[in-house]
């Protein structure tokens, strides 16, 4: 049976995102959207939000953290990809 059309935004997922993965870039968005684009003021906005960490779990974010959230994130939706394959 077709995947729905609604599936293929996702498609390179092997995974769903976590809560936190979801949150994170629900932030992010809103951020960019916003006209943020420098990513000291992506991690001051995402402290004065309270956003939390997916990996490390903090809430006070500087560049080298979202460097690191955002590696650990894309290793981990490749190493399900590899895993699982089209989308979750």
């Amino acid at each position: 049976m077709p995947r729905p059309h609604s599936d293929l935004a996702h498609q390179s997922r092997g995974r769903d995102l976590g809560a936190d993965e979801a949150a994170l870039a629900v932030a992010l968005e809103r951020i960019f959207a916003a006209g943020t684009h420098d990513f000291a003021a992506v991690a001051q906005q995402l402290s004065a939000q309270g956003i939390v960490a997916p990996a490390s779990r903090s809430t006070a974010w500087t560049v080298d953290l979202l460097e690191a959230e955002l590696t650990a994130i894309n290793a981990s939706l490749d190493e399900a990809y590899a895993a699982h394959g089209f989308g979750a």
